[in-house]
């Protein structure tokens, strides 16, 4: 049978166009359709001006530090739509080298929603008209959580709309302790802005090495952050000019602005994909194999629309193992193991490899080595903020299995520690690397005592 392309990609963010781009520039016939901008969620309302705003938030921290080094500052205001304007700026710049990119490989450009229509079938909505395919990629990602069963959540903003309000808010409560809720906290609380966290687990940033957590929260609090743990909204109305937030527990809280950040679903609604023969697991994720293959035997998923690893540089990895296996006879499954994230929390955390509480349960006898010290640029700042360090050991093997840092550049860190982590360094290697002096990161190769070991389970001091 004839096709009108080789492949056709659902989706246009960082996975789709790495692979609709790569793809087409190897001559073959390439279409991909996206229908809000192409970007995806990380370039267009996520990972890229969620950076800017932290960038634009941490200026009045420098001013203030700036005293302690002999530097007198002036008066200094901010703008928010000076800031949104910038930001819109720069997206829109971003999505036309995306936009390049792909016409630059001769790949057929359609701004609409695709659905699929049959194994090899993909309409185009917007125009009305249907194309087939001999493979297809759906790279269509995620979307907010905006918890309908909640009364007042048409009330609320997420992290889609928080890039585009109007003005600065006086006041905000976040709903929800990931990524998203503590980074916009940030941003926030460092723009002047009342901030209030309100979060149902016991602690912030589940998943994530319980020290980590805890040192967070605290430097969060000092930075003026209300962190309330254990508890839910239970409604949101209006009321008087702002918004009224009545808790599970019963307080009652009032803001200009209240944010929804409580995780993301997967964009697999009005898809088709009944009509192909794709199956979802039961979070509606697309189910696939170690090939990021489908239940359909011409289509594939990558990205957050699969459940594995939502990370903009892992749909990357994916479409291009994808590429690899079905287009350059070159069979490569995606490696999930070891991956460095970081959280552009203030401060800032960069994490690889496994939590202690993961490591207990998977290994058992393990060396901790941590450090929590005060920052050489806050010895003349006087800025009381401490920097933490930990890294995992399995004890038997000696292998670094987890390092976590919390400070300065700890995103810069992570991904430079990720590297020799995915080698299979131990701590002697690290140990017997020479120390950059004078840098935080030095603490990485200068703890050769650990401060506690865990022996079967149970920590021994």
């Amino acid at each position: 049978m004839t096709y009108d392309y080789d492949l056709f990609v659902i989706g246009g963010g960082s996975g789709g166009v790495r692979a609709g781009r790569v793809i087409a520039g190897l001559g073959k016939r390439v279409g991909i359709a996206e229908e809000y901008r192409y970007g995806g969620t990380c370039v267009i309302r996520g990972c890229v001006p969620k950076k800017l705003f932290v960038y634009a938030s941490s200026f009045a921290e420098h001013f203030e530090d700036a005293k302690g080094f002999g530097w007198t500052v002036g008066e200094t205001s901010f703008d928010w739509p000076t800031l949104i304007a910038n930001k819109d700026r720069e997206i829109e710049r971003l999505e036309g080298l995306y936009r390049k990119g792909l016409d630059n490989a001769n790949a057929d450009i359609f701004n609409s929603r695709a659905v699929l229509e049959g194994p090899n079938e993909v309409r185009l909505l917007a125009e009305d008209r249907t194309v087939t395919a001999e493979k297809i990629l759906i790279a269509v990602g995620g979307t907010p959580n905006r918890q309908p069963e909640l009364p007042g959540h048409e009330l609320c903003i997420t992290s889609d709309e928080v890039f585009h309000i109007k003005q600065l808010p006086k006041s905000i409560v976040i709903s929800g302790g990931g990524y998203v809720a503590v980074e916009f906290a940030g941003v926030f609380a460092g723009l002047g802005v009342e901030t209030t966290i309100v979060y149902r687990g016991p602690e912030i940033l589940r998943h994530f090495d319980m020290d980590l957590r805890q040192h967070l929260h605290q430097e969060m609090e000092k930075k003026g952050v209300r962190i309330i743990c254990n508890e839910t909204f239970e409604k949101v109305e209006k009321g008087d000019g702002r918004l009224i937030v009545t808790l599970s527990g019963g307080e009652v809280l009032s803001a200009d602005q209240v944010m929804l950040a409580i995780g993301r679903l997967p964009l697999t609604g009005e898809l088709g994909l009944e009509k192909a023969g794709v199956e979802l697991d039961w979070s509606g994720h697309i189910v696939v194999d170690e090939y990021s293959k489908t239940s359909a035997e011409n289509i594939w998923a990558v990205g957050d629309v699969s459940n594995r690893v939502p990370l903009t540089p892992v749909a990357i990895h994916e479409s291009m193992c994808f590429i690899d296996t079905e287009f350059l006879g070159k069979p490569q499954m995606p490696d999930h193991d070891i991956i460095a994230t970081a959280v552009f929390s203030h401060p800032e955390i960069g994490t690889v490899g496994v939590s202690e509480e993961e490591a207990i349960e998977k290994i058992g006898n393990l060396d901790i080595f941590k450090a929590v010290f005060r920052p050489m640029k806050h010895t003349l700042s006087g800025r009381d903020e401490k920097t933490m360090m930990k890294l995992i050991v399995d004890s038997q093997s000696n292998k670094v299995v987890g390092a976590h840092v919390l400070g300065p550049d700890a995103g810069e860190m992570a991904q430079l520690m990720a590297i020799p982590m995915k080698m299979g360094a131990t701590k002697a290697d690290f140990d017997r690397t020479m120390a950059v002096h004078p840098t935080a990161a030095e603490e990485l190769v200068t703890m050769y005592q650990p401060s506690y070991r865990i022996v079967d389970g149970i920590r021994q001091d």
